[in-house]
């Protein structure tokens, strides 16, 4: 939407980035059964622009895990709104972490 934009039109880079972040946060809560946070992004580099009107996609991966952490590279993906080509855009890697009902980290719990 226009409000999510700088005066050339192009999308806010942090507008993007969370998109990306409920992208990555939906696998995490699947992954965790449960609650998780964000507790890092690492590597986001913006290769190209996304206009108004532009499709985005996202696509999350599960990358690693360790006890109680998770890690979930998340790709952007735009596609003009009257175009058939897609191109990347971004891609960043975002450590979620599984929490408890204190909000303290807890063991995953088996995953999917």
């Amino acid at each position: 939407m226009p409000a999510d934009t700088n005066p050339s039109g192009d999308i806010f880079g942090g507008w993007l980035m969370a998109q990306m972040d409920l992208a990555a946060g939906n696998l995490a809560a699947r992954v965790a059964r449960g609650r998780a946070a964000t507790i890092a992004v690492e590597g986001m580099t913006f290769l190209k622009p996304v206009k108004v009107g532009d499709e985005v996609s996202l696509y999350a991966d599960l990358v690693s895990t360790g006890r109680t952490s998770m890690r979930i590279h998340v790709e952007a993906w735009r596609r003009n709104r009257y175009g058939e080509d897609s191109v990347k855009v971004t891609d960043a890697t975002f450590t979620f972490v599984a929490l408890d009902d204190e909000s303290k980290p807890r063991p995953l719990s088996g995953g999917i």
